[in-house]
């Protein structure tokens, strides 16, 4: 599990720095309070990001190291379909990866059980990221190793350094069972256990975590809507906001209209692999982000939330 702990920040010649261990950020420069960063315990790449991914073919993982009820986040671009476990992730939270002629960042806070995939180039350079170690209200900060810049997943931006402000593309992304993906997509590659770190992939670092109420990094007083782990599809239009609480989708019929704003969307629920998508009235699905009820809530206070009818 990670420590957490409070660290201090240092003021000096108008230039902010806060120390972790060895490495200084350079905080002149942010857009969030920053007394609510907080050290994870590893420090700056303590939790390694997989620069060098390698992949093979869906039967090979079924045979070696996947069972059909593990976790993971799938992507498909330009027709090109790869598979990221979430045992895998749970030690790295970062695959600097390329997809369908595309530069991705593939993203997972265990602590948030946000998957999210990001178009990997932002303010016009083409970024690669490292695991900072801090967080921001329970959420991993990525840290781009152009400048330097911390990131907020959850956010979608840089929040400290030279790129403070700029904004990441987030990509659709499904976060589902290897068990239905395969079935789907037979032609996936996967995550490769070979990453050139030796970790114990069936461990879970977090057993028990997901189950508990307990959040580990205080992000303020909790909204007791839903259990704190609840999931939640949650989805942004036009400025809003609204979640879907996976306990709700499974009381109605899927798929199912709903309307965000003026926006109406198409919403989607498998209770046996509980995988939600959310698409458009056009059936292109929108990017979304699945993950926690509380990581959700912290950083959309205004956030609606789908209430299945009565029957």
């Amino acid at each position: 599990m990670r420590i957490y702990s409070k660290f201090v920040g240092v003021k000096k010649l108008g230039l902010i720095l806060l120390w972790v261990g060895l490495t200084a950020w350079d905080f002149s420069g942010h857009s969030i309070p920053l007394e609510e960063i907080r050290s994870g315990g590893p420090g700056k790449d303590g939790i390694p990001a997989i620069d060098r991914p390698r992949f093979v073919p869906a039967a090979k993982a079924s045979q070696t190291f996947l069972e059909d009820e593990d976790r993971i986040i799938a992507l498909v671009v330009n027709g090109k379909k790869k598979a990221y476990p979430i045992k895998i992730l749970n030690w790295h939270e970062i695959v600097n990866d390329s997809i369908g002629g595309r530069h991705v960042v593939v993203t997972f806070c265990p602590l948030c059980g946000t998957g999210m995939v990001f178009d990997a180039n932002a303010a016009g350079k083409q970024l690669n990221f490292g695991v900072s170690g801090l967080l921001y209200q329970s959420d991993v900060l990525l840290y781009d190793r152009q400048t330097e810049s911390l990131w907020s997943q959850i956010k979608q931006e840089a929040v400290t350094g030279k790129l403070t402000g700029a904004r990441l593309k987030l990509l659709p992304s499904t976060q589902t069972t290897w068990g239905a993906w395969k079935k789907k997509h037979s032609d996936t590659f996967v995550l490769s256990t070979k990453t050139g770190y030796s970790r114990n992939y069936d461990r879970d670092p977090y057993e028990g975590y997901t189950s508990s109420r307990s959040v580990m990094f205080s992000v303020g007083k909790l909204n007791q809507r839903y259990h704190p782990k609840e999931q939640v599809i949650g989805v942004e239009l036009d400025g809003l906001s609204k979640a879907y609480p996976f306990s709700e989708l499974a009381r109605v019929k899927s798929p199912f209209k709903d309307t965000i704003g003026k926006k109406t969307v198409w919403v989607s629920y498998d209770s046996k692999s509980r995988t939600a998508t959310i698409k458009d009235t056009a059936g292109k699905e929108l990017p979304s982000v699945v993950g926690f009820w509380f990581a959700w809530y912290a950083f959309h206070k205004d956030t609606q939330v789908y209430t299945a009818q009565k029957k």
